[in-house]
């Protein structure tokens, strides 16, 4: 008789992580620690749990120490990502992941299964939780339909900390990072938790936040804020989220989580520019920065997930979820610094998806249903140029607010089926398919410019251009197949795709005016939505990967070679055309970790990376200002019971593109190290030890987008930041 495999029970902890629904090829999850077989469990991408021996597919998860480890040294969420999982891009070290690709293309961000994408494609996802609050990261590599659109590149899910059963739980962590150059070059941050609860109901309470000062580059010299997609200096953030778990029986319960973020510009220095920007070719930090909208990002979450593993003979899933966000920038010259605005852009998204998953011997089938709605409004405060030109740009008091983009909103629904068949002891194989249809619906709009010039006595009224409706709908396939070698040792291959829209934000509202003699802009002509559709544009990979786990070493590697045919174009007479449009990421990525001994481990990771497009019949390099950059990383580590040190270096490679523009890699080393006390652990974190002094990859892809407009690439020269050293105290009680 055929050994069956050995199918996870579906935990509600693990099943209620996994809330996006599955129709791709379920990836592998690779945990960074060491495993001892591969028919553990680890984890899974397809909201149903499942052995690392059901799921072929590429994934990392960071969990556990290391991951703390990371966090209380002194990296942030960003920093981690880019330093831990070979695929992904570095961090920005500026508030927006603009860029931060995952094999080359976009990746969707979730907290416990809840998007923070949206269609508008503003990059803060990860201005969206205090790692204090994290239990672990998965990041599924590659193309994949599984949560649906955005995630051509990946998926990285956030999942948060839940409490445990027993008497009340506490944790406590406080720590300071600090460059030593003067008393404003400091951060400070701290997290206070409670946990607990019974067999039925347990939940974990939790407070955290940090403060932000100034950042020195490795010259010690200030590093300019970031006045294109805001910074991070002179921040403040608080994170403060609570989570209840029931359990009302052996086979229902119920997770409710609860979120309120904010991070905010808190402090009194600014971009100077100059009297009447004049030094935009030297500008200087001052004191005496103010603005009446300040950089922020403010969001709230609720959501519900149940499960039920007996219903109607089927494991079900059902989860409800809200997310709101607030996001605003810094003053900003526009239009050829005709004026000065920031803009505030807002977001409300609701979801429900559902899904039943049925044992039929050796097939097991999932499908359900995802039901969506997004909400998109964004204005734009002018300030009052006079005052904002004399003050070299420290000086923003509001004049008026206008709408900066026209407001949309979408509503989508897709379905899904998604069926896995052991064939044999060593090979199982699967196949899916998801088919969304979304309706678009726009507001009548009159564009910035004109409501500018009408505010400035050109003009006395503009006509609106007209708003619409229309429809969209995709289909999407995934296959799949992995295959046991040996008992710790697989090979797989599949086949995915994932899809994504065009910016709505970006691409609608569109129009040509003329100024009447009586003082009216008159609309010439428009992009007429009722008869242009967004439509959703396919990304297609195949994969083929290999993998083996033993108690002394790990290896992880897989390539990849990823293909679109066709993207939008906004022709000249503002219509929409889907236009053949060639591009292709192709690489490999790998990860390999060796334990000589108890106390050792000597790892490393790479990713190699090509992006290119097709331009007159020939491949050629992608912009750099999208393109990723390959990368390697090494690390070597001690650790016994009570003490723990690492070594790890990260090296970018440059890249160039077919218009000569270049991105210079960063190469940077950390040293961690972590003592445990009598009560607690005390962590001490050393990074960019050897001061290197760069500009980076956000500075140098910004000084090419901003430049047009400004003339100068002077203002956006952001530097890294230099060495630092953290201290970390944290106790659990």
């Amino acid at each position: 008789m055929r050994r069956q495999p050995n199918r996870l029970s579906r935990t509600p902890i693990a099943a209620l992580c996994m809330t996006g629904i599955a129709m791709g090829t379920a990836p592998l999850a690779f945990a960074q620690e060491p495993m001892g077989s591969l028919d553990e469990l680890v984890v899974v991408g397809n909201r149903a749990p499942s052995q690392i021996s059901e799921v072929p597919g590429t994934v990392w998860v960071l969990e556990g120490e290391e991951l703390e480890r990371q966090f209380e040294s002194g990296q942030s969420l960003k920093d981690t990502l880019g330093k831990l999982v070979p695929g992904m891009d570095l961090g920005t070290q500026n508030r927006t992941n603009f860029g931060q690709n995952l094999r080359g293309r976009s990746v969707l961000v979730m907290i416990d299964g809840v998007s923070l994408n949206s269609s508008r494609g503003v990059s803060r996802q990860f201005d969206s939780i205090d790692p204090f609050n994290i239990e672990r990261i998965e990041v599924l590599s590659g193309a994949t339909a599984i949560y649906g659109g955005g995630s051509t590149g990946g998926i990285i899910n956030i999942i948060t900390k839940k409490g445990e059963a027993g008497d009340p739980q506490f944790e406590t962590e406080v720590g300071a990072t600090s460059g030593f150059n003067n008393s404003n070059d400091r951060d400070l941050r701290a997290g206070q938790s409670i946990s607990g609860g019974t067999d039925f109901v347990k939940g974990r309470l939790a407070v955290a936040g940090q403060d932000n000062g100034a950042f020195y580059d490795g010259d010690s010299d200030p590093i300019l804020p970031d006045i294109t997609q805001t910074d991070l200096q002179y921040n403040r953030t608080l994170d403060v989220m609570g989570n209840l778990q029931f359990e009302f029986s052996d086979t229902q319960s119920l997770d409710l989580t609860a979120q309120v973020y904010n991070s905010k510009f808190d402090g009194s220095k600014g971009l100077y520019l100059g009297q009447n920007f004049s030094r935009l070719n030297n500008p200087e930090i001052r004191n005496g920065f103010t603005t009446d909208r300040e950089p922020e990002s403010d969001r709230y979450l609720v959501n519900a997930s149940y499960r039920d593993t007996d219903f109607l003979g089927h494991t079900a899933y059902l989860q409800a979820s809200t997310r709101n966000e607030e996001l605003s920038f810094h003053p900003f010259p526009g239009s050829q610094m005709r004026y000065v605005g920031a803009s505030k852009q807002n977001t409300e998204q609701h979801a429900l998806k559902a899904m039943l998953v049925k044992e039929l011997g050796d097939v097991q089938l999932t499908y359900g249903v995802d039901l969506d709605r997004e909400d998109f409004d964004a204005n734009q405060m002018i300030f009052d140029l006079d005052q904002a030109r004399a003050s070299g740009l420290l000086v923003n008091e509001a004049s008026y607010t206008t709408p900066r983009y026209p407001s949309y909103r979408v509503d989508g629904t897709a379905g899904f089926l998604q069926a896995e068949w052991q064939a044999t002891d060593r090979l199982k194989l699967d196949a899916g398919v998801r088919h969304r249809r979304a309706s678009l619906e726009v507001s009548s709009f009159v564009p910035v410019q004109q409501r500018v010039n009408i505010e400035n006595g050109i003009g006395s009224s503009a006509e609106p251009i007209p708003g619409g409706k229309n429809d969209y709908e995709i289909t999407l396939f995934n296959a799949g197949a992995i295959y046991s070698l040996t008992n710790d040792q697989q090979i797989w291959g599949s086949f995915s795709q994932g899809n994504e829209i065009p910016d709505p934000g970006k691409v609608l509202g569109q129009g040509q005016y003329s100024l009447s003699g009586n003082g009216q802009y008159q609309l010439t002509d428009f992009l007429n939505l009722d008869n242009n559709n967004l439509p959703a544009l396919k990304t297609n990979q195949v994969e083929l990967g290999w993998r083996r786990h033993t108690p002394e070493w790990d290896a992880q590697v897989a390539t990849y070679y990823t293909w679109s045919d066709k993207d939008t174009d906004i022709t000249d007479r503002l219509t929409v055309d889907v236009v053949d449009s060639k591009t292709r990421a192709y690489g490999v990525e790998g990860s390999a970790a060796w334990r000589p001994v108890d106390q050792w481990e000597v790892g490393t990771t790479g990713h190699y990376v090509k992006s290119e497009t097709k331009q007159n019949g020939d491949w050629q390099d992608q912009a750099v200002t999208s393109a990723s950059l390959p990368k390697a990383t090494a690390h070597i580590q001690w650790e016994n019971d009570d003490t723990s040190v690492r070594f790890q270096g990260v090296h970018a490679f440059d890249i160039d593109d077919a218009q000569g523009n270049e991105i210079e890699g960063p190469t940077t080393f950390d040293l961690l190290g972590t003592q445990k006390l009598p009560a607690g652990e005390l962590t001490l974190g050393i990074n960019n030890i050897f001061d290197k002094q760069y500009t980076t990859v956000w500075g140098q892809r910004a000084q090419l987008f901003y430049e047009p407009s400004i003339g100068t690439t002077a203002p956006f020269e952001f530097k890294g930041r230099g060495r630092t050293y953290s201290l970390s105290y944290s106790i659990k009680y």
